[in-house]
């Protein structure tokens, strides 16, 4: 995906102190900045901000960090979170291919991946941000017992995910084809979410526990 640049993102999300700028400085420290022992959560590739804004609205009791290269859509999710009060959640603006920096081991206990590039080029695959070159440097800072949420609606990407998951070290919690007609009861819906089902296709969704 890209947006046109807007000249009032950046300006915007540094008036704003949950938006992080020098994320490597908060590594191993990240609880500091917080202000509380409470556990963090992670969502990679946030968009708007519809399901950090509610997962965090939903349990002041856990800490949320999210990670998008694009200051255009940060500062919607920056809205949200003000306009919702909360307290318990920060922005990074940043590529994700450099995340192994910038915190510290066992620093994140959960981790969620909604609708990531699917990159259906072959010659691409080590792009997706469930390869096992990513799951390895996820598991640099997750915490032993830790948790993957993934949410797709691409069967290829859910298909090869599966077996990335098991060769980097992660036992298989829960699967469905269909999330919305399974026994799932905790799902909150991206902005790509609700779009897909209104056009009637099918989500995929799995827990992976670390268990390096």
């Amino acid at each position: 995906m890209r947006l046109r640049k807007k000249w009032w993102a950046r300006p915007e999300l540094e008036r704003d102190n949950k938006a992080i700028f020098n994320p490597s400085q908060h590594k191993g420290k990240w609880k500091e900045l917080f202000g509380n022992k409470n556990p963090i959560h992670l969502e990679l590739g946030c968009g708007r901000g519809r399901f950090i804004n509610e997962l965090a609205g939903s349990c002041d009791d856990t800490n949320y960090l999210a990670i998008d290269v694009y200051e255009e859509l940060l500062v919607y999710v920056l809205r949200k979170a003000n306009e919702g009060r909360l307290n318990n959640l920060k922005v990074i603006p940043m590529n994700i291919g450099n995340i192994e920096d910038i915190f510290a081991p066992d620093e994140i206990e959960k981790l969620y991946i909604n609708f990531c590039n699917p990159w259906p080029n072959k010659r691409h695959h080590k792009r997706r941000l469930t390869h096992p070159n990513f799951l390895r440097r996820y598991q640099t800072f997750l915490l032993k017992g830790g948790e993957i949420w993934f949410k797709t609606d691409s069967e290829l990407l859910f298909a090869d995910s599966l077996e990335y998951f098991k060769t980097a070290g992660f036992k298989e919690l829960y699967r469905t084809y269909d999330l919305h007609q399974s026994d799932f009861n905790h799902n909150i819906m991206t902005e790509y979410e609700e779009k897909f089902c209104n056009q009637g296709i099918k989500i995929m969704f799995g827990r992976f526990i670390n268990i390096k």
